[in-house]
């Protein structure tokens, strides 16, 4: 019986091991009126210190603009065509570390289904002597329980799109916002690179427009969705 239980705990834990993880996404955009007219676009890093030639930022640059064209924008050959500038920022915040607090039952003997006695009878002239053993058959289950102590790491993954009307800015040097997409996860995953594409992919329907309210999208890593974004083959 505890082999069985010993068994079943096992496959139990090994499920929930091979269960791919999804991904949380919060999506929140913004947009003035007549900002869906504006669709040919310039996209550059919106992080200090950060260039177009950044390789980090050339990667994650080819997921936006997946996501934009999809949408019906077009990418101007120069600063002088695009009638709207988009500026990318991106990040991650420093591990947040949680406990929790379990129980796990505990199992053992808990009483006697039923007992067999075996034994012989030695008789001397008119007396009789008798020896036996008898065996019991024990019941299992539950006797009470432990508690454990866990703890898991987080972080906090974040993707900005913020547009600029160009034809405004060259009219008055002054720079006036359009659109804002911001989008938002928590996770157990510190790698950008691993999350970013799920963050694009959460955010496609809603770049340039307005949501009215914060938006959760749930992804795993291998839907289409996200995929799509990498430029991969979808299964």
């Amino acid at each position: 019986m505890k082999k069985k239980l010993l068994v079943l705990l096992a496959v139990v834990i090994l499920a929930g091991c091979a269960t791919t993880p999804q991904f949380h996404v919060n999506v929140d955009s913004i947009s003035a009126p007549g900002a869906s007219k504006k669709t040919e676009y310039i996209l550059l890093p919106g992080l200090k210190d950060v260039n177009e030639g950044d390789l980090q930022y050339q990667e994650y640059a080819s997921y936006v603009e997946r996501a934009l064209q999809s949408n019906g924008y077009t990418k101007a050959t120069n600063f002088q065509d695009a009638d709207i500038a988009i500026f990318l920022a991106y990040g991650i915040g420093e591990p947040e570390n949680h406990q929790y607090t379990y129980s796990l039952p505990t199992w053992g003997q808990t009483g006697v289904a039923s007992s067999n006695t075996y034994g012989t009878v030695n008789t001397y002239g008119n007396t009789a002597t008798y020896s036996g053993t008898t065996f019991y058959t024990p019941t299992y289950g539950v006797t009470g329980s432990t508690t454990h102590t866990g703890s898991y790491t987080t972080f906090f993954r974040y993707m900005f799109l913020d547009a600029v009307d160009l034809d405004e800015y060259r009219k008055t040097k002054k720079e006036k916002q359009i659109w804002k997409t911001t989008v938002t996860s928590t996770g157990t995953s510190g790698d950008l690179r691993q999350v970013f594409p799920i963050l694009v992919a959460a955010s496609k329907p809603h770049i340039g427009t307005n949501t009215g309210k914060k938006v959760n999208v749930i992804l795993k890593e291998a839907d289409q969705r996200v995929m799509e974004i990498k430029g991969e083959p979808v299964p």
